[in-house]
């Protein structure tokens, strides 16, 4: 049977994890400019509403309808843990760390989505994964680190990032069975408007601190939810539909050295040799957590070789 097919769903994908590190990445720009005007909250209301919107109007234009039943509960959860108290707590959280501390406890939580994956939804956890996945910690942390500034570290901030962390690994392994009876948008979709609803409460300070925000902190609340979390949390959706939760998990570590590839670019901020260090080490631990082993060479009973993959047989 040709491997034409299967190769191209690999190469989407893959094409749409990129998609998705290279917006979270700029989404830390938009976060910096953001959070001078508005509060933890309110910018994770604004964030999430005009996510919503747009994803709403994708969705009517595409006539997917409503999920199925047994796909609501995975929605739901990922919608309240990693849509909505994600994105209050980390907010909040970031504006009490350093950066290098926030690294440290943040990037916890692709570690923590591999070890949930493996016990509660049976994904394998082979060594290259793990092992990557610690060269990928340690770079990030390298990152936060060089790129600290004399800025203290409160136990109440650690609290929160850890939090922060906890709900991103719990919404993430809610949200893979959910794949598998859903679509990517419509997943993404109503994960998106239950975390608005969560975050209602705080409508009053949104309205109030647009009304004196410069309209470039606006524009860029209206960036983080058409690209970061419109388009990124659906091609993150589309992407973790046809992979483990661990490896996508793993994926994300790219994030802090495109991070340092934006800040280098947009705002002039040249790198260090330890942040670079620190990038170089991101982006390896990455290659090596999706790398797979080679085709066995042992001949089977005609003489032709018999591949065998990590993940044969998972879907």
């Amino acid at each position: 049977m040709s491997t034409a097919p299967s190769r191209r769903a690999g190469l989407l994908a893959a094409g749409a994890a990129t998609v998705t590190v290279v917006l979270w990445a700029s989404a830390f720009v938009s976060i910096r400019s953001a959070g001078e005007a508005y509060s933890p909250g309110a910018l994770a209301l604004g964030r999430l509403l005009s996510g919503a919107l747009t994803l709403g109007v994708i969705w009517l234009l595409r006539r997917e309808g409503l999920p199925p039943r047994p796909a609501w509960r995975g929605i739901a959860i990922s919608g309240l843990l990693w849509f909505g108290f994600y994105m209050v707590v980390l907010n909040w959280g970031e504006q009490r760390v350093d950066a290098g501390t926030a690294a440290l406890v943040v990037n916890v939580g692709p570690i923590l989505i591999a070890l949930l994956g493996a016990r509660l939804l049976g994904d394998a956890l082979p060594p290259r994964l793990l092992t990557g996945m610690a060269v990928s910690f340690a770079g990030a942390v390298t990152v936060g680190l060089s790129m600290s500034g004399e800025g203290g570290s409160s136990l109440f901030g650690v609290v929160l990032c850890l939090l922060a962390a906890v709900a991103y690994a719990g919404g993430v392994v809610a949200q893979k069975p959910a794949l598998a009876r859903a679509s990517a948008l419509q997943v993404t979709t109503f994960g998106c408007l239950v975390g608005a609803v969560l975050c209602l409460p705080f409508t009053g300070q949104l309205v109030a601190e647009a009304a004196d925000a410069p309209v470039s902190a606006t524009l860029n609340v209206v960036y983080l939810g058409v690209f970061p979390t419109a388009l990124a949390f659906t091609t993150w959706a589309y992407a973790l539909a046809r992979t483990t939760a661990g490896r996508m998990g793993a994926t994300t570590y790219a994030v802090p050295a495109l991070v340092v590839l934006m800040s280098w670019l947009a705002l002039g901020e040249v790198p260090g040799p330890l942040t670079l260090a620190g990038g170089a080490l991101c982006l390896a631990g990455v290659a090596v957590s999706r790398s797979r082993k080679r085709a066995a060479a042992a001949p089977g009973p005609e003489g032709a070789p018999e591949p065998r993959h990590e993940d044969a047989g998972r879907r």
